[in-house]
């Protein structure tokens, strides 16, 4: 051995307590016993030394400040045409005897490092799922259906049972309690996993769940078919400041933010140019597309409502979904490789009479998560938090509202309901975070202070920054509760806010 190498090992062993306080050393969970699993990695890290397989990230680097833990990554295969890569990361000392299980975003095809660093800070052993496949497409899911089941929850549930018997193993008893955290297709995942494996988790944390629907054609409808209705990036700030001007104002506060955005009365026409084109105004093309995309989907036949679309305050972030399918392939992919199975699938043939009953069909929306029926997660005690930005575009937060509704109805209304999940929506918050509006707050505690010692959130303290610098803080209020303003005090400060009923 080199004498450099022979120091990093050392100063690894340094890190880590008496083996005394294992079951087993972390090298020798490689030769672990597993059900159609395989252990591929067992190996510890030294503190401050991991580096994700893609290369350091962009910006602030999580994993500069973690402490030593054992890294377990398997590779699952539950049928012949499974690939499940998970990781389990176990903390060499300071483990606080729970589990924290962190969840994806869009496609997935990939650990989600990030998250299980902050997991593995807070002293939590945690893990991550890939769901099956690689990259943050969807084309993975033609000709294999099996593989559209590990995304849609298998992957989820056996990362779950392999990540318990890692964790047994290596402290010689498993954990006292588990968790889920994740937002977007983290959010859709933990729903799911109360619906179809109520056992797996005594809390759940579901942000942003992002059930599929065809908002994404529905958005493109209104400003990509037909290239007069095109809405240059450009003119979102100045949609996005007149519907301050109709709105910000409602909730007796004048602060950049629509605390209820469903009670905005915004009509984008008051934009609409006297003459010909400019920056500052929309044509009269451009004022019917912006006002599609404020429009909930409907059936140009039927006139049915098909599904939410986004609100006023979202605008900042319509490029996201307003840019096309040569920017945003990833979010036509649904159709594309699960609905229609055809790689050359034209989105401009959609028909929101007959596709929208298509890509409806229960085969084609395995992954989503819409059970209203909670009741057997709730009744061994697991607790919900669920939260969704107002400001969202990607994923409609109405949707989030909706279905939190008809949750608290199969609960028997909202007293009952509101022992086992509450919702909590953020004014100007975006995708998961970002935004105009406070967008941090500390979810995991609050989930442990209800599952752990009966105190359910009545408020979160949310904070916004800039450049570091926290520069507003706001409550955020259990769903239909409002944060309003006493009267007194600067209205950046949370001190000088109440929940109150709408």
């Amino acid at each position: 051995m080199k004498i450099s190498s022979m120091a990093s090992a050392l100063a690894v062993m340094a890190c880590l307590p008496a083996s005394s306080a294992f079951a087993a050393s972390c090298e020798n969970l490689a030769k672990l016993a597993l059900k159609g699993a395989g252990i591929t990695r067992a190996e510890v890290v030294a503190p401050g030394t991991f580096q994700p397989p893609d290369g350091p990230p962009r910006g602030r680097n999580p994993y500069t400040t973690l402490g030593p833990f054992c890294r377990v990554a398997a590779t699952l295969t539950p049928t012949s045409d499974s690939d499940i890569k998970v990781e389990v990361w176990l903390p060499a000392s300071g483990w606080n005897g729970k589990f924290q299980a962190v969840g994806n975003g869009g496609w997935a095809g990939v650990i989600s490092y990030a998250e299980m660093a902050g997991a593995l800070q807070g002293g939590y052993a945690t893990a991550s799922t890939d769901t099956g496949h690689v990259g943050g497409r969807g084309t993975f899911a033609l000709g294999h259906p099996e593989k559209l089941v590990d995304f849609a929850w298998r992957s989820e549930h056996e990362m779950t049972a392999t990540a318990r018997k890692v964790i047994e193993a290596f402290y010689g008893s498993g954990p006292k309690l588990s968790y889920w955290n994740g937002c977007s297709t983290g959010g859709r995942q933990g729903l799911k996993l109360a619906q179809m494996f109520p056992e797996d988790y005594d809390g759940i944390i579901a942000g942003a769940p992002a059930n599929r629907t065809a908002i994404s054609l529905w958005i493109a409808d209104a400003v990509l078919r037909d290239p007069a209705r095109y809405i240059p990036p450009a003119k979102y700030p100045v949609i996005h400041q007149a519907a301050l001007a109709a709105c910000d104002a409602g909730d007796g506060v004048k602060d950049g933010l629509i605390d209820d955005p469903r009670q905005c009365r915004f009509d984008p026409a008051v934009l609409l140019c006297k003459e010909g084109d400019s920056p500052s105004c929309l044509t009269g093309p451009q004022v019917a597309a912006a006002t599609q995309i404020y429009s909930n989907a409907v059936n140009p036949r039927t006139k049915k409502e098909l599904f939410s679309s986004l609100v006023p305050g979202s605008e900042l972030g319509w490029g996201a979904q307003a840019a096309g399918p040569d920017v945003q392939a990833m979010t036509y992919d649904q159709y594309r490789y699960v609905v229609f199975r055809d790689p050359n699938w034209d989105w401009k043939t959609f028909d929101f009479d007959k596709d929208v009953v298509k890509g409806d069909q229960p085969e084609n929306l395995i992954m989503n998560a819409t059970s209203p029926d909670m009741k057997a997660f709730f009744s061994r005690g697991g607790k919900l938090i669920m939260y969704h930005g107002w400001s969202d575009p990607l994923v409609p937060p109405v949707n989030t509202i909706k279905y939190y509704d008809q949750v608290v109805g199969h609960m028997g209304g909202a007293a009952m309901a509101s022992e086992h999940v509450r919702l909590f929506m953020a004014p100007g918050m975006g995708h998961c975070a970002g935004g105009e509006g406070p967008d941090t707050f500390d979810k995991v505690k609050a989930l442990e202070d209800w599952v752990e010692r009966g105190q359910a959130p009545t408020r979160f303290e949310a904070s916004h920054s800039v450049n570091g610098r926290v520069d507003r803080t706001r409550p955020l209020c259990p769903y239909p509760q409002l944060a309003r303003y006493s009267g007194t005090g600067s209205i950046d400060d949370a001190a000088n806010f109440s929940c109150k009923a709408p």
